[in-house]
């Protein structure tokens, strides 16, 4: 977890930063939540997509997409004074997968982003973070003309732990996507929590 400290002129302000990941399948949005929710101008590594590229990447269902992360999305947001969010969008492909294991280090938990009209394109991050013991929601993108799926529908599909929350957004509102980080903030930390009691029980 990124903590960042600071005082202010009577030494008794202190900032917390908090390191998220945003990740998912190739084309569910997360360069779109990120920027979105960042209140600063967002970092994208983003490149068009090649015809070699087209090759490798599944681009079925997203066929209008021509640009792709290939390092990482960054943004920041101010969840409420004293509390801020640091932003990691991870790349969706496999070919870029390696960098995820060094964009996780130190993060509170992730948000997985996911399109039910694809929504086996978000198994391999479920998996990543289930694995890996980082606490994770799972955050549908309603995509217009999308069936519309519940949360415990979406939740039996890909088989979560029981518990992991499920929620419903839109991508591209930022009260939709602070609500997201607010579920993951709030479920992260009484994870945390849990862990560091059973530590010492």
């Amino acid at each position: 977890m990124v903590s960042e400290h600071s005082e202010d002129m009577d030494g008794d302000t202190t900032a917390l930063a908090l390191k998220i990941l945003v990740a998912g399948g190739f084309g569910v949005g997360k360069t779109t939540l990120v920027g979105a929710v960042s209140e600063i101008r967002p970092l994208r590594t983003e490149e068009l997509l090649s015809e070699a590229g087209q090759l490798v990447d599944d681009t079925g269902g997203v066929d209008q997409k021509v640009t792709t992360t290939v390092a990482m999305d960054f943004g920041r947001i101010t969840i409420r004074s004293g509390l801020s969010l640091y932003l990691f969008g991870t790349p969706g492909q496999d070919r870029f997968w390696f960098l995820w294991d060094e964009l996780s280090q130190g993060a509170l938990g992730a948000v997985v982003l996911a399109d039910t009209r694809r929504l086996e394109a978000c198994f391999p991050a479920v998996d990543y973070f289930e694995h890996r013991h980082i606490p994770f929601v799972v955050a549908v993108n309603c995509f217009p003309r999308a069936r519309t799926y519940d949360a415990q529908e979406v939740s039996s599909a890909l088989d979560l732990d029981q518990g992991t929350p499920v929620v419903l957004c839109d991508a591209r509102d930022r009260d939709s996507g602070k609500e997201v980080l607010i579920r993951l903030v709030e479920y992260a930390g009484r994870m945390h929590t849990a862990r560091l009691l059973d530590s010492v029980g």
